[in-house]
């Protein structure tokens, strides 16, 4: 079995070691750069495509757990390949992206200098792409497909992503939900001692 973290948009794969030197050293882990997936296209179809071809090459069953932008995706993949996908974790994770926020969140990268990125892998117009690329995403029709374990995390400051928490809670019956206490959306930087300890008791269930 091999466990693949997914981090955020803004994040990079290192965002995650907080968590995973809490977790068992003798798991299989890899943690893909959302930005080299999107290196040739940033736009989430293609980000998507990439991560599918990236993820084919890895030996399964295969453990998801995503953040955010990373949740959207493990949970797309595991919509498309539910034969490669044992569990999921998803984490601060939208089921659909507000035109609003969108709109606000674009009308922010516009203003940023082009260093405020440097961190996240992507440049701003590439941020903008996949940002916008993202406005008829809606994956709630097909949760009823998922038939995987999940774990569903959120932070308790997690204002926008509580309603999807709730939502992934109530319309998968596999699902259990944890609210991290005093974490934000990045709660694998938060909180990454309570995500660790969440994490290995949701995989020890598993065996």
């Amino acid at each position: 079995m091999t466990w693949i973290f997914l981090h955020g948009l803004g994040q990079a794969p290192s965002a995650w070691q907080p968590v995973l030197r809490r977790l068992e050293p003798e798991l299989t882990v890899h943690c893909p750069s959302l930005s080299e997936l999107a290196a040739g296209d940033p736009r989430y179809p293609a980000l998507l495509s990439a991560l599918e071809t990236a993820l084919d090459s890895i030996p399964g069953p295969l453990h998801l757990c995503g953040l955010s932008l990373g949740g959207v995706l493990a949970m797309d993949y595991a919509l498309r390949h539910p034969e490669r996908v044992a569990s999921l974790v998803l984490c601060g994770t939208p089921l659909t992206m507000p035109r609003n926020l969108l709109r606000l969140q674009d009308f922010l990268f516009r203003l940023m200098p082009e260093r405020a990125f440097a961190g996240s892998g992507f440049s701003r117009e590439a941020m903008r792409q996949l940002a916008g690329s993202m406005a008829e995403l809606d994956l709630r029709p097909r949760l009823p497909e998922l038939g995987c374990p999940v774990l569903v995390l959120c932070g308790s400051k997690d204002r926008a992503n509580r309603k999807a928490a709730r939502e992934l809670a109530e319309q998968l019956p596999q699902a259990r939900l944890h609210w991290i206490a005093g974490a934000g959306h990045e709660a694998n930087l938060d909180s990454p001692e309570v995500m660790a300890e969440l994490l290995r008791s949701f995989y020890q269930s598993l065996s």
